[in-house]
């Protein structure tokens, strides 16, 4: 086992609570691991079961992590490097959004209640875009709960023992039966085969640099992915900072809550509120989204 040290400069103002939420969404604990101000997650790089650690330190300004695999190469510290800088969601700057909503009547209070909330992104592109599809469940529990079945039927396990989120070819290899014998639907397991064999022969490139136009337009051609999940994907794995969620129901209710309206816009009506908002509309989407819990809870 090789361990690969590195320290992360974390912005001044670094508020850890965005990412602890978000990596530990899953109280079984199957894949992620959240402990204080600790995160450790298991993840499939390059082919290779990847364990990476995660301690912040927001005194110091730092976040210390470790990446442990029997197989370091320079790809795989590449995209360790990559994964890291995600989950800890140093991608986009909220700094920016900020400031471009000072002013403004709507936004501008929630920033001001919640600074420097930060978007958090998964471990892999592979793993957003999965999870935008296995996630489009009216139960967030029972979504979180497929996912489970997802790593257990695709991923492996690191020799630490936490389990590794798959990636496209370890996923390539199963059936729709193992999928829908685990309470997927017939259509999902369709779509998350297709797309997983389609990035595992190489049809389908996941490149981080990509225009998100183009990752748009490649994505929808896939049977099975809509809009949605197109820009769900771009915001939770390429770290996108002007991705549009008028197609997402909590971010229409919101929207709805900030207006003072009884009723949820049309997509339309959500697609040109956000628009006032380019080219920061991802971070728009944070805070909406951010507002409805700071509101019932």
């Amino acid at each position: 086992m090789t361990t690969l040290r590195i320290d992360l400069p974390l912005p001044a103002g670094y508020r850890p609570d965005d990412a602890l939420a978000f990596h530990g969404r899953d109280k079984e604990r199957l894949a992620e691991q959240v402990d204080g101000l600790a995160v450790r997650k298991g993840v499939v790089l390059d082919g290779a079961p990847v364990l990476l650690a995660i301690g912040i330190d927001p005194g110091a300004g730092t976040a210390r992590c470790t990446v442990d695999t029997d197989a370091l190469t320079p790809r795989i510290e590449a995209q360790a490097m990559e994964s890291l800088a995600g989950m800890l969601g140093l991608r986009i700057d909220p700094a920016q959004f900020a400031a471009s909503v000072r002013d403004d009547a709507l936004l501008g209070p929630l920033v001001r209640q919640r600074p420097g909330l930060r978007v958090i992104q998964s471990a892999t592109i592979f793993e957003a875009l999965t999870w935008a599809i296995i996630g489009q469940q009216i139960n967030l529990s029972f979504a979180i709960a497929l996912r489970r079945s997802f790593i257990e039927q695709g991923g492996r396990r690191h020799p630490d023992g936490l389990w590794c989120y798959p990636d496209a070819e370890d996923i390539a290899r199963l059936d729709a039966e193992q999928l829908t014998s685990r309470k997927f639907s017939r259509a999902k397991a369709d779509t998350l085969l297709r797309l997983a064999r389609l990035v595992a022969d190489g049809q389908l490139p996941l490149a981080r640099d990509a225009e998100p136009a183009d990752v748009a337009e490649r994505l929808l051609a896939v049977k099975g992915i809509g809009p949605w999940t197109v820009n769900y994907s771009l915001l939770r794995g390429w770290g996108h900072p002007d991705c549009s969620l008028h197609g997402d129901v909590a971010v229409r209710s919101a929207i709805a809550r900030v207006l003072g309206q009884p009723d949820k816009p049309s997509l339309q009506e959500a697609e040109a509120f956000l628009q006032a908002y380019r080219p920061h509309r991802t971070m728009a989407a944070a805070y909406l989204w951010t507002s409805l819990a700071m509101q019932t809870g």
